[in-house]
């Protein structure tokens, strides 16, 4: 007999124990908005009225774990951007000052608040102080067309943070246009209520979230066209936020190796934030590092002195180019944890060698959070998989029918844990095919071997990772088949060390029409944004099919890019 379910060894967390209230609570919250975890999420919700008053403290729950790291040591570094440094003692009464202004501009429990700010610790002070009142926090990725953009300011947006890098005239009219909401900055701004102005009262507000309340809407790919935003509440953050125990657990000293954390990208990242958890509640400091011209990696680490970051395999694999060629002192770095899409197993057994016992693979998702972890000791054994559950996981491998499959067997993957969104914000049908008694479905394919190692087989959907970034295969299609030129149109992704994965698009010509590809591009780019432009688009006269009819994708890859001589698309001939 097989065991289905493999779990994590190592259980020391589960969700966030109930404690008495540990801050005053002056009223009670004016709109709560609580997300029952096994219903499928549609609109906002409201308790009904006896079920007001002091919001769930406990001794993890969020944001409760930062403000009590902050408030431990306050003379610490938090931030390190340039030569400026802002200490635990600063940032805690940036937050508070910050949620002073948003409650005395009507935000609190229920509310939405989008950010769109730039790297800094005002824009991550504006996150965490919408969190104290119990706000919905909404993400905003830099890159979304207008549309994608109304689509996410319409979630049920109530005010919109943004700063001098963040402000432009498209994001302020889309803004104030279908559903408007009130634009607080961060520092003045002509006819914008400017947060950092606020004086306060001296009287860090009481923190009014509640476990079951939406805490983040985040949003998983603009690339359907819709983008789709997963909800997680308050006891999925503090779970998210307290796993460092368990990561240190799973992996000895992963958890402290981020005392000087390089913090890039985008604040809007839900892995961005994640993995300053370890880094502020462990006493270290996030280093936002200074640009001088050449690759982050690995330059920035020598330059700072970095312990711990986060990298794409095409950044990764661009380092390692780099190493090749130039010798840089990268003996600070003590975990490097790769994420966003799939390593080849050589590339991860050389990035081992180069690199030393510091290279960590991490498997997740937006809607579940980090599933599994290969450590640098079992890459070198089983570089091809992609570990094991995080602590505090469960992984169930399945058929088709939804029963569990046969160790070494692949099936789809079905993960539970403390992480999973709560639903789809306004998605329910999407919400009741992904979330099954407890379970999600990754909508991923693979299998458990014998040892419980996890290894990752493909997709049940046509999606490509593109730097990092979620791509639909779908909406491209119809983009390029509505072509006057075009009577079908077929996408497949394939591995790609620029950018993970890269978009491959084949077009079968509408009769007497030649489709200029030059012109699909540009189509596919203003109607999907520049991540789903293909890498290449192929005429083709006809298309294979499959022995269930269906049309051979793989067929196509195989025979049209076979003779190009980019190394990318040998790899991807290696994929299929």
């Amino acid at each position: 007999m097989h065991d289905p379910v493999t779990r994590a060894t190592h259980h020391d967390r589960a969700a966030p124990p109930t404690a008495p209230p540990t801050e005053p609570h002056t009223a009670p919250p004016t709109e709560p908005h609580t997300v029952p975890p096994t219903e499928p999420l549609t609109a906002p919700h409201t308790e009904p009225p006896d079920s007001g008053g002091p919001p769930e403290h406990a001794a993890e729950s969020f944001p409760h774990l930062l403000l009590e790291a902050l408030r431990g040591s306050p003379g610490t570094p938090a931030f390190e951007q340039g030569d400026r440094i802002v200490s635990r003692g600063e940032l805690l009464e940036l937050i508070g000052r910050m949620a002073g202004a948003m409650r005395d501009a009507g935000l609190g429990p229920g509310k939405g608040v989008a950010v769109r700010t730039g790297l800094s610790p005002e824009g991550f002070a504006a996150q965490m102080a919408a969190h104290v009142l119990g706000c919905r926090v909404v993400s905003v990725k830099p890159g979304y067309t207008a549309r994608q953009l109304a689509d996410v300011l319409g979630a049920g947006v109530d005010a919109v943070v943004v700063d001098g890098s963040t402000a432009t005239p498209e994001l302020l009219h889309v803004a104030g246009s279908a559903e408007p909401a009130a634009v607080l900055s961060l520092g003045p701004a002509p006819g914008v209520a400017d947060l950092l102005a606020h004086a306060g009262d001296g009287r860090f507000p009481a923190v009014t979230a509640r476990p079951d309340d939406a805490a983040l809407l985040t949003f998983t790919s603009g690339s359907t066209g819709r983008p789709k935003g997963c909800v997680l509440t308050y006891r999925a953050l503090a779970a998210h936020w307290s796993a460092l125990r368990g990561w240190s657990s799973a992996a000895p000293g992963f958890g402290e190796s981020f005392h000087r954390y390089m913090l890039f990208g985008t604040l809007s990242s839900l892995v961005v934030l994640e993995f300053l958890a370890p880094c502020l509640l462990g006493g270290g400091t996030a280093v936002i590092p200074d640009e001088d011209g050449r690759p982050l990696f690995p330059y920035a680490i020598e330059r700072h002195r970095i312990t711990g970051a986060i990298v794409t395999v095409p950044r990764l694999c661009q380092m390692l180019d780099l190493l090749r060629e130039e010798p840089v002192d990268l003996g600070s770095l003590r975990a490097l944890t790769v994420s966003g899409s799939p390593l080849s197993p050589h590339r991860l057994l050389e990035a081992l060698d180069r690199l030393g016992p510091v290279v960590h693979v991490v498997y997740g998702a937006t809607e579940a959070g980090a599933i599994s972890m290969l450590t640098p000791e079992e890459g070198h054994d089983a570089p091809g998989s992609v570990g094991r559950p995080h602590p505090g996981v469960e992984i169930s491998v399945r058929d088709e029918e939804g029963r569990p499959v046969a160790t070494g067997r692949t099936g789809e993957i079905h993960v539970r844990g403390p992480y999973l969104m709560a639903g789809y914000w306004n998605q329910p049908e999407e919400t009741r095919d992904v979330l099954r008694d407890g379970w999600l479905r990754t909508r991923d394919l693979g299998h458990l071997d014998e040892t419980g190692l996890l290894h990752l087989a493909g997709r049940t959907r046509d999606v490509i990772m593109v730097n990092a970034i979620v791509v639909y295969a779908g909406p491209i299609e119809r983009a390029l088949a509505g072509h006057p030129d075009v009577a079908e149109a077929y996408v497949a992704g394939a591995p790609d060390e620029r950018t993970g994965e890269a978009v491959h698009a084949f077009v079968v010509p509408a009769p007497g029409r030649s489709p200029d590809h030059a012109a699909l591009a540009e189509l596919v780019r203003t109607e999907l944004g520049a991540d789903s432009v293909p890498r290449t688009i192929t005429t083709v006269s006809s298309v294979p099919a499959a022995p269930s009819g269906k049309p051979d994708k793989r067929a196509l890859v195989e025979r049209h890019l076979s003779s190009r001589s980019d190394p990318s698309l040998r790899i991807a001939r290696q994929h299929w």
